[in-house]
């Protein structure tokens, strides 16, 4: 399909720029970005940059986890705030006092008082809530706090009573002792209740007051002038501190500093949207037939997006185990649905974006590089499932050794035990994803994968076993035509395995009617019943009729339309001009004899539409030799280029010619077309020379005697 409608370009062009900046804004907006000087370095290893100098005096901050242990022991020594509550205490009294009367105590009034007594003595101990005890009786050293009139007290948690052990309290002496199963009758636990409430704000005030006392938050200092690390030296556990105590320092002091900031995403902006300039320009120089179908694009600019958002995520997220991204998952998928040329470019694109946030730029762009261009030339053929694993397995062990190179180009030592390589094989096992994830892409994006062509050419199965239980004639020819379209198409640069692929199901509509379609019949002709017309009926029919098959069998619209297309706009030239000729005064309405089909509109169906009107044609020849091949190809084809068939598709004159040559060669293979010899003269065949029959014979006879005397 050409660029014929200035219309269908400047549509396109207007997605494109819509892509482009979409893409480039989504990217940028989320690339990690840090103020101040950002070394790239690893603790243990040389430092790769020049002498590092304190410009000014600040604090050496102590590590993260170091700060933590440090106030989690003080959590752990902290003692809690409680706030006694004496109200709690005088309403049990008070309520007490009520209840405990003539009539209900009996002869138990007279231990009213001493009752009373013991509630006063219990109460000012404290009374804690079984839930709250349960979190502190573990530890039998744990104290808590407590305002005791204008003093502070500190008890111990063994000391601090529960509603429980404060009811065995009341009767410990021995005299109530005695009377405690009268007691019980009595409901005393229900004066008995927790006085002790956690006091969270007191608590964490004290807490934080400790923390602040007793956990230092630095490690020493540095003045102004003092060397920090210099070129060479190892990065020691004290130099990584002060490098990140500079860095932050440096980062505190140009937080007010909004100039910086936005310079820095002006500079992601631009190399970004540079970056995918280029391959945009890439798409429209060397691959403009992709813009006949957008989702092509659609596709690329989705994998240039997904992995830097990735990276960034990861970035952002200071989880920095970026090898275990599979970015060979990009190449390995375009070359799948597109070409290897734009899988690199693609890879290339990604990788370079990529760098952009990554801690170690030109040892990432090395190892992904490496690791595309692997993928890229193991999967030069998706034939099979093992493939897939052949690829995987090479990306990782390209990655792992080109790792390997740059340690040993940064350190100048031998690094086997590093956990980058466990990430190299965890992305190997991710690679092998993109077995299933290209089923997503196929059903998001409309393409057909290599894989799947592979499964639909699979005839042992599905509509084509049907086809060849059916139609075993139709069936036939579908595959020589197949096999011709292939070389066809091998030949000249297009896609021979589609080609192949559409020829197996071009002619499934002839299964509606089978018996009606020459290569299929025994010897009866049902079209002498029919007339022209009928006729011509049920054989256009077969294109309509493998449409709604397809449709039945969700075959890919990319093979449905090698059936649309392989008669394109024409006619049943038989019927029709068998009719014309029996009704020579008759005005002929040419539809009825015409296929409801499009033109062919990609190189491919054009040479299907050769190939089988070639092959077709050619089991009516009663002679097979060179010279009769030749006069019916070249009358075929060229017929079929002077009534417009391929006008709407990109195939070349010189595409056309070589589709030519490769069948009139094929044909001639396959109805074994052999030169002429000449005739013997009588004159000749009179007197028997050196090379007749007769004495090559007497020849051969002296040879076998003299054989057999041996």
């Amino acid at each position: 399909m050409n660029y014929n409608n200035d219309q269908l370009n400047w549509r396109n062009i207007t997605t494109l720029t819509l892509l482009v900046i979409l893409t480039s804004a989504i990217i940028v907006a989320l690339l990690p970005r840090k103020s101040g000087t950002h070394y790239v370095y690893d603790p243990g290893k040389p430092w790769k940059y020049g002498p590092v100098i304190a410009k000014y005096n600040f604090d050496i901050i102590r590590p993260k986890d170091s700060i933590q242990r440090d106030i989690d022991q003080v959590i752990a020594r902290s003692r809690p705030y409680y706030i006694l509550d004496n109200k709690v205490e005088m309403k049990a009294i008070d309520d007490f006092g009520k209840a405990f009367n003539d009539s209900t105590a009996g002869d138990l009034l007279v231990f009213k008082e001493h009752i009373i007594q013991r509630l006063r003595f219990i109460y000012p101990k404290g009374i804690m809530s079984p839930e709250d005890y349960i979190k502190y009786a573990s530890d039998s050293t744990k104290e808590i706090q407590f305002e005791e009139g204008t003093n502070v007290k500190s008890v111990g948690i063994k000391r601090i009573l529960t509603p429980k052990t404060a009811y065995e309290l009341l009767f410990f002496d021995e005299e109530l002792k005695e009377k405690k199963s009268q007691f019980n009758r009595l409901n005393i636990s229900d004066y008995i209740k927790p006085n002790l409430t956690y006091d969270a704000v007191k608590t964490q005030e004290e807490l934080k007051d400790t923390i602040d006392q007793k956990v230092a938050k630095v490690k020493g200092s540095v003045v102004e002038g003092e060397k920090i690390v210099d070129t060479g030296e190892l990065v020691t556990e004290e130099t990584d501190l002060k490098l990140q105590s500079l860095e932050k320092k440096e980062e505190d002091n140009r937080k007010a500093d909004k100039d910086e900031l936005r310079n820095k995403i002006l500079g992601q902006g631009i190399a970004v949207l540079m970056l995918i300039i280029l391959f945009t320009c890439y798409l429209f120089i060397f691959r403009k037939n992709y813009f006949d179908n957008m989702r092509n694009i659609l596709m690329l600019y989705a994998l240039i997006l997904i992995f830097p958002v990735l990276v960034s995520v990861l970035i952002r997220s200071s989880y920095h185990a970026i090898y275990f991204l599979p970015f060979a998952m990009a190449p390995m998928l375009t070359q799948v649905f597109l070409d290897s040329r734009t899988a690199f470019i693609t890879h290339t694109t990604i990788v370079l974006i990529s760098s952009i946030a990554v801690n170690y730029p030109y040892e990432f762009i090395l190892i992904q590089e490496v690791g595309g261009l692997a993928a890229i030339f193991a999967l030069n053929d998706m034939s099979k499932r093992a493939h897939l694993f052949k690829a995987a397995l090479m990306v990782v062990v390209c990655s792992m050794v080109m790792y390997y190179a740059t340690q040993l180009i940064q350190n100048d030592t031998l690094i086997l035990k590093d956990r980058a390589y466990l990430q190299f094989i965890f992305n190997g096992i991710l690679l092998l994803l993109a077995y299933p994830l290209m089923w997503t892409i196929e059903k998001a994006f409309g393409f057909t994968s290599v894989v799947t062509l592979f499964e639909l050419s699979d005839s042992s199965r599905g509509l084509l076993r049907k086809l060849s239980e059916i139609a075993p004639g139709t069936f036939q020819h579908s595959t020589t035509v197949g096999n011709l379209a292939y070389d066809i198409a091998n030949r000249i640069g297009a896609n021979g395995l589609l080609v192949r692929t559409g020829a197996l199901y071009h002619d499934i509509g002839k299964m509606t009617n089978p018996v009606f379609f020459t290569e299929n019949q025994a010897s009866v002709n049902p079209h002498n019943q029919l007339s022209e017309k009928e006729s011509a009926q049920i054989i256009t029919s077969h294109v309509t009729d493998g449409q709604k098959l397809a449709e039945k069998y969700n075959l890919p619209n990319v093979i449905k339309n090698f059936i649309i297309t392989h008669h394109g706009h024409g006619t049943a030239k038989y019927f029709y001009i068998k009719y014309l000729n029996e009704h020579p005064n008759e005005e002929v309405d040419i539809d009825a004899f015409s296929y409801q089909g499009l033109n062919p509109f990609t190189r491919e169906q054009a040479i299907l539409m050769m190939a089988d009107s070639v092959e077709a044609a050619s089991r009516s020849l009663t002679e097979y030799n060179d010279e009769n091949i030749r006069n019916l190809v070249n009358k075929i084809i060229d017929g079929q280029v002077s009534e417009g068939y391929f006008t709407e598709c990109p195939i070349t004159f010189l595409d056309i010619a070589t589709a030519k040559q490769v069948l009139i060669e094929r044909l001639k293979n396959i109805y074994h077309t052999r030169i002429q010899y000449p005739e013997l003269k009588k004159e000749a065949a009179a007197q028997p020379t050196e090379g007749s029959t007769e004495s090559q014979a007497k020849g051969r006879g002296k040879r076998n005697r003299m054989r057999f005397k041996k």
